[in-house]
């Protein structure tokens, strides 16, 4: 992998930041533009890396507000493409009134890329996030996490050591500059949240209106950690609804004809693969593939075959260079917000606890991680505050297996008066234009186009 003396320059601190805008190579419709920004934020006049960002321009000028950036999903995935594949989704009045802005993350896509290098088993993207091992052992997750944060120490360069959610809300602004913008309204979505959050606390008279769809609990002693545990909470709110479709549906997949019955067969299924494996399914694949089943409905009958016994079909992944940016960006990112605990003891014993208390998810969110091992010290995480106006909307599904309700109302109390939160009574990652729920779509294009800032129930 190339090291980062191929990437990042060393373009003075006074350097333009206006953009060179050209028609993008991957999405037509849109304009592109590489802007520089440091390095390292503490050092504005040393090295600087390159952010890829988009745009596509409203086409009623008249009725222009301002730039709606996107904000990805990760850490670690690219967003250069977002304004063409989620941007043009947006209803026209939103459309009308926004230029749609896109950006791929440091370390990411067309940004100045970063990589650990990591090889072999511990490049299976479908096995990445550590299930435990039979009866709940966590020795290979050890060793798996002690070996990626080696290889990031040992490839990553010193840009691993600059990213963070900090760092992306500072990026956030320095795009905010170079588009002209005295302000920057925001839809994060997922991860993409959290750096919205932190953007709107470090910089809240810069933001307009920001849209937090799918939020994490922000506490800031867990950051990734606490989202990673949260996990367990999620499936167990979204396992049922998939428990229910498949009970409806007994005859075509023969999992139980109750929700409760095709809940002890998938436990069932996961113990017997634990202790003896297919050649094309574990244990731990089968947990993986039913957590990520739940993120949408209309991935139900992948995790319904699967567990019927049929062949695993190929699992969608990432391509082999995306992957190692996912992996080093998320690492840097979970491993730099907070510090982690060390214990390999104290991560045994939660696992264990985890495995009892949240048996769907089989001990996997408490267990360890590259960050119990990472070489670089953790900064000092950003604590969301109420500072501010009364500008942020959360958007919420009930029964979301990655970003659980419960979270999502820790992320609003953090926000306190600044925040309203749309609660959409569906299930599956991704709230706003994501399953169909018109109560929910409206409320957030209401708040998009002319203000409307009011709790809603949907």
């Amino acid at each position: 992998m190339l090291g980062l003396a191929a990437c990042v320059t060393t373009t003075p601190a006074h350097a333009a930041t206006t953009p060179t805008w050209t028609t993008c190579v991957d999405a037509p419709l849109q304009e592109c533009a590489t802007l520089q920004v440091p390095l390292d934020y503490r050092d504005p006049g040393g090295p600087r890396i390159s952010l890829a960002v988009s745009r596509i321009r409203t086409a009623r000028p008249d009725l222009r507000r301002g730039v709606l950036l996107l904000i990805p999903t990760g850490p670690g995935n690219p967003g250069l493409t977002r304004p063409t594949t989620l941007g043009l989704r947006l209803p026209r009045p939103v459309l009308d009134r926004y230029d749609i802005v896109g950006f791929d993350p440091r370390g990411t896509g067309r940004s100045t890329p970063a990589s650990c290098g990591v090889t072999g088993p511990d490049a299976e993207a479908a096995l990445f996030s550590p299930w435990p091992g039979p009866d709940g052992d966590i020795s290979g997750n050890v060793a798996k996490a002690k070996r990626i944060a080696d290889a990031c120490a040992r490839n990553g360069g010193d840009l691993l050591r600059h990213i963070s959610s900090r760092t992306e809300a500072m990026d956030i602004d320095r795009i905010r500059q170079a588009l002209g913008e005295r302000t920057l309204s925001s839809w994060g979505v997922s991860y993409g949240t959290y750096p919205a959050a932190v953007h709107a606390t470090l910089f809240p008279d810069r933001t307009d209106r920001v849209v937090l769809d799918s939020s994490g609990d922000p506490d800031p002693s867990r950051v990734a950690r606490g989202w990673a545990a949260n996990f367990a909470v999620g499936a167990r709110d979204r396992f049922p609804d998939f428990a229910a479709w498949a009970a409806a549906r007994d005859a075509e997949y023969h999992l139980g004809a109750t929700p409760d019955a095709v809940t002890r067969h998938y436990l069932a299924v996961a113990e017997t693969l634990d202790h003896n494996p297919r050649p094309d399914l574990s244990g731990a694949l089968l947990r993986s593939i039913v957590f990520t089943s739940l993120q949408s409905d209309a991935s139900f009958p992948l995790a319904a075959t699967v567990l019927r016994g049929d062949p695993t079909p190929p699992l969608p992944v990432p391509s082999p260079e995306a992957f190692q940016r996912i992996v080093a960006v998320g690492a840097a990112t979970a491993c730099n917000d907070v510090r982690w605990p060390r214990s390999v003891e104290a991560h045994a014993a939660a696992v264990a606890r985890d495995r009892t208390e949240y048996p769907l998810t089989g001990g996997m969110p408490a267990n360890i991680w590259a960050c119990s091992f990472w070489p670089y010290p953790a900064g000092d995480p950003v604590v969301i505050s109420s500072r501010g106006p009364e500008n942020v909307l959360l958007a919420q599904n009930r029964r979301d297996p990655n970003t659980p309700y419960s979270g999502a109302l820790r992320m609003r109390a953090a926000f306190g008066h600044r925040a309203r939160m749309v609660s959409v009574d569906s299930g599956g990652h991704g709230a706003y234009l994501a399953n169909g729920n018109a109560c929910g779509d409206a409320a957030v294009t209401a708040f998009l186009v002319d203000g409307t800032h009011r709790d809603a129930t949907c």
